[in-house]
């Protein structure tokens, strides 16, 4: 049967890979040998599959292979760069030559024919590298339409350009499957909610980074988001929104541990920075648990880069003009011994536990 997505293919692919290279270990150690028939079986029944998966999902038969769509990735992703440049650049050498209503129609029209393009791209691109090239541009027509429509009929900047790029971001990236997108789309919803956030508490919405608990409501829609939708059918989306709910909620953190002048809390700028020192070592703590229990490998390592970073800024903030700097580092060193013990034990015991 074949797999919903190509995701699943490439996994059955890279099982059957595997598979093959135990099986000639198992009949090198004489622990395992199938007859001709057997083998034969096995191995019309592997290739048929592939062949299958092939034509339907154009996977990675190889590591070889895999490694050079790595490379296809990286290709597609500077192209979409550079072609959304070029786009940009573009617009502005004719754009004084236009009038008007010639400029509404050219951004219409810009938008709306890279999307029907990546669609119909979509539609024809079984590796899925051209239509990601293709919904980059889109997006960025998009940005820039929007932009250049509120300079052309003066209309005053606000955050709610933020939310329309998002849900453009977000459209593409679910009818695609495209994770590139999915994260600016998260980035898009992240800035909407932070400003909106901002402004509730009296800031302009340019200046919601003054404040950074503008981000934790996001943070939490995100983790939420991760928690409840469904993504089976979407390779890596889970993945992308539990980082960056980690991450939208780290860094905060991390900066009010270090300015508690930046917390909307009306009290001793100290206490705020170690409450949020607290905070952040409790939060990562969490984090680590959390991944270790649910295992997602990114919120524990997530969890603990976060974790060594608030630890070595506590050991910045003690140390730093006390001791030796040789000292200093030879602590930092013993830390990390240490912390590597504990992940050690915690992935005995999780083994132990698989058994």
């Amino acid at each position: 049967m074949i797999p919903f997505t190509q995701a699943d293919a490439q996994q059955r692919a890279d099982e059957i890979r595997v598979f093959k290279q135990e099986l000639e270990r198992l009949e090198q150690n004489g622990v395992l040998t199938l007859s001709e028939q057997q083998r034969y079986s096995v191995s019309t029944h592997h290739r048929d599959l592939l062949d299958n998966y092939t034509r339907t999902f154009d996977i990675d038969r190889t590591v070889t292979s895999r490694q050079l769509s790595i490379g296809m990735r990286v290709a597609s992703f500077l192209g979409a760069l550079a072609l959304a440049a070029s786009i940009f650049f573009l617009f502005y050498k004719f754009w004084g030559m236009l009038s008007t209503p010639v400029q509404v129609t050219t951004l219409l029209l810009a938008s709306l024919g890279t999307f029907l393009g990546t669609m119909w791209v979509q539609s024809n691109d079984a590796t899925g590298y051209f239509t990601k090239l293709a919904a980059m541009v889109t997006f960025a027509c998009l940005v820039l339409d929007i932009t250049m429509l509120g300079q052309i009929f003066n209309i005053t900047p606000s955050e709610n350009a933020l939310i329309v790029w998002a849900a453009f971001a977000l459209l593409l990236a679910y009818t695609c499957k495209l994770r590139l997108l999915l994260a600016a789309g998260i980035l898009c919803f992240v800035g909407f909610i932070a400003a909106r956030t901002g402004t509730w508490g009296g800031l302009y919405w340019l200046d919601f980074g003054e404040r950074p608990e503008n981000f934790f409501p996001a943070a939490i829609v995100l983790f939420l988001t991760a928690l409840f939708v469904p993504h089976r059918n979407f390779a890596g989306f889970a993945v992308i929104y539990r980082v960056f709910s980690l991450l939208t909620l780290f860094l905060p953190v991390l900066v009010l541990a270090n300015w508690g002048d930046g917390s909307y809390f009306e009290i001793d700028p100290v206490l705020i920075k170690h409450s949020y020192q607290v905070a952040g070592f409790l939060l990562s703590i969490g984090a680590i648990w959390l991944g270790i229990r649910n295992y997602w490998s990114e919120v524990v390592n997530t969890g603990v880069v976060f974790f060594v970073i608030f630890l070595y800024t506590k050991f910045y903030d003690w140390w730093w003009e006390s001791i030796p700097k040789y000292l200093f580092f030879f602590v930092l060193s013993l830390t990390a011994l240490l912390l590597l013990v504990v992940l050690k034990r915690l992935r005995a015991m999780q083994s132990e536990e698989a058994k």
